[in-house]
Order: structure tokens, then C-alpha cells, then sequence
């Protein structure tokens, strides 16, 4: 059974952020956001460096990740 999700590390006042939610909503993509900065923990879980980073989970695995905004790689993960 698959358990996939998606979730976006973002930071308030950040465009490449607001884009790449702008393009989630507008292709009715679910996914949980994060604040690196207000959990840390979750941040070093994920290996995140930099914001926007979106993660395609199967369980806690890995599928993919995207990193900014970059409209051919996001919409992979519209098929999901």
C-alpha cells in the first residue's frame, strides 16, 4: 500500500517559496509545509540546505526532491 506525501520546507518572505506554492495550489497538489528555521529538527532529518525544497515521501523513503522553483521537475509530481 502506498503512503505517498509531499512536503515543502519554505520560509516566510521568500519568492521562489511563494511560486512553487502558487504552482502546488494551482495544480491541486497536496503537501505539508515547514518551516526549516522554526524546526530544525526535521530539517537535518530531511537534509535540507536550502528553501524551497520539496520532498515526494513513499512512507518516510525518498522518492524525489526538487529543489527551487522548477516548473518541469514539479509537475513529476503532479503524476503522483
Amino acid at each position: 500500500m502506498s503512503n505517498k506525501r509531499i512536503i515543502k520546507f519554505e520560509k516566510e518572505d521568500c519568492s521562489p517559496c511563494n511560486m512553487v506554492s502558487a504552482y502546488l495550489d494551482g495544480k491541486g497538489i497536496s503537501y505539508e509545509t515547514i518551516n526549516p528555521f522554526n524546526d530544525p529538527e526535521m530539517a537535518m532529518k530531511f537534509r535540507v540546505r536550502s528553501v524551497p525544497t520539496v520532498i515526494l515521501l513513499d512512507q518516510e523513503e525518498e522518492l524525489s526532491r526538487v529543489i527551487g522553483f522548477k516548473p518541469e521537475e514539479l509537475s513529476a509530481l503532479a503524476a503522483v
